[in-house]
């Protein structure tokens, strides 16, 4: 955010990045059912949604958690000669969260063998990213401190005591786009790194 420099004062902005190793991974697995009736084709997605469900649950154990994030039962309908309900399509999506990154690919395989017929891009990301914001908003300080007495220097003078500190920070997680579904070998996934960006923009005294 823009501000104004107070008169013998000098303002310097610092930013750091940092790539730590992901601890966290996210996806979504979908079923998607289709039935003469509303009723069939909810009873038809809900036993087979059971189904990849339960079996994912069997591979993360206490590795992770499974959260419905979409569920819904509509009409399909044709297109000619006029617009008319021809049956009907149940939807179901769970978010599947693993801390165990060496199992993403057997967690796509067994939903995919399990009747899954949707599966979201996977997100590599960070439990708790606050402490690794931190280490980054640090760096920035610092950085930020020494361009401000650079200014100082170059100006003939000294940089005194911070009057002033703003910060900004960034957590960016890496998607590997999606479908991605595997068959026979287990499905390759790589993780990458994860970004943490932060700034810092100070305000400091100019002692001449």
């Amino acid at each position: 955010m823009a501000q104004t420099t107070p008169a013998g004062t000098v303002q310097a902005v610092g930013s750091a990045t940092i790539n730590f190793n992901p601890n966290q991974a996210q996806f979504t697995v979908g079923v998607v059912t289709q039935g003469t009736t509303a009723q069939a084709a909810a009873q038809q997605n809900a036993t087979l949604s059971t189904t990849v469900q339960n079996a994912l649950k069997g591979v993360l154990g206490a590795n992770g958690n499974i959260q419905t994030i979409s569920y819904s039962v509509g009409p399909q309908y044709s297109n000619a000669p006029t617009p008319a309900i021809t049956g009907y399509t149940a939807s179901n999506t769970v978010q599947v969260t693993t801390y165990n990154l060496s199992i993403i690919g057997t967690l796509i395989d067994t939903a995919t063998s399990a009747g899954a017929n949707n599966i979201g891009g996977v997100s590599f990301g960070l439990q708790n990213p606050d402490p690794l914001i931190q280490q980054a908003l640090t760096a920035a300080g610092k950085q930020a401190l020494a361009l401000a007495a650079a200014i100082a220097a170059g100006v003939g003078g000294t940089a005194g005591k911070v009057v002033s500190a703003v910060e900004g920070s960034s957590y960016t997680p890496v998607n590997v786009p999606g479908p991605v579904a595997g068959s026979g070998a287990t499905t390759p996934i790589q993780s990458g790194s994860v970004s943490v960006s932060a700034n810092v923009t100070v305000i400091v005294q100019l002692i001449q």
